[in-house]
């Protein structure tokens, strides 16, 4: 198939409201003077996913790992040559995923720590789940990669906790003045950068908030996605790209 006609398998629902923006962020920032210019990608929205924040930290026997095990295989035999998982959380479950998949699997939190690395990063806040705080899977890659990875302490992870699953999960309102008191917090404890380490979070950056300190996880897959598509990534903030560090393969 040609490189600029292979076909994404999205493999979302977890939330589904953060699968719907991440296929926003795509269209919005791909280089296309018409239609067929953009990339063609298969969705898969399982939003009956079980909760992989409660599975990882025991608070529920509900396994979402053979959920998403079939939702790959459907949309391999679909015919992606490419899946993305917008949801940090569920990359707990990457290697599992990954192992009985034939078709490549972008790893959001690889690519998040890679790009922190590109603009220069040497210490960040992360802003995520108790699932994903809980598994490491940052602070594994930090280490890999030299980079510091500052955790909320147990009070501020109950606040992201709350936006998450009392505000953004069930379409209410969050309390955002509390999410900036953590984050200005977690940035005067040396934090070059504040990641939004999980794709309902995002959804705040889509409402305002500030690209000189925020990275967004969500946007650094968009973007990997829109080039290992054989696209042209377009319309991403300085801040973002890190200023003349725009060139990253």
């Amino acid at each position: 198939m040609n490189q600029n006609h292979k076909l994404l398998g999205v493999l979302g629902g977890l939330g589904p409201m953060s699968t719907v923006y991440f296929c926003e962020l795509l269209g919005r920032h791909t280089k296309a003077a018409r239609d067929s210019d953009h990339i063609d990608m298969i969705v898969s929205s399982r939003a009956t996913t079980p909760d992989r924040t409660a599975f990882i930290l025991g608070q529920s026997k509900e396994d979402p790992l053979p959920v998403m095990l079939e939702e790959a295989g459907r949309l391999e035999r679909a015919g992606a040559d490419l899946i993305v998982i917008p949801c940090n959380t569920a990359h707990y479950f990457y290697n599992g995923i990954s192992a009985a998949c034939g078709v490549p699997i972008l790893n959001i939190i690889e690519e998040t720590v890679g790009h922190l690395l590109h603009i220069g990063v040497s210490s960040f806040g992360l802003l995520a789940t108790e699932g994903t705080v809980y598994s490491g899977a940052y602070q594994r890659q930090c280490e890999e990669k030299g980079i510091r990875c500052i955790l909320p302490t147990k009070e501020e992870q109950a606040i992201l906790t709350s936006v998450i699953y009392d505000g953004i999960k069930q379409n209410r309102p969050v309390d955002k003045q509390k999410f900036l008191e953590v984050s200005e917090s977690l940035s005067k404890r040396g934090c070059q950068r504040l990641v939004l380490g999980c794709t309902e979070l995002s959804l705040l950056k889509k409402d305002g908030l500030c690209e000189e300190i925020f990275i967004d996880s969500l946007e650094v897959l968009a973007y990997r996605t829109i080039l290992e598509m054989g696209k042209e990534p377009v319309g991403f903030a300085d801040a973002f790209l890190g200023g003349e560090k725009n060139d990253r393969p």
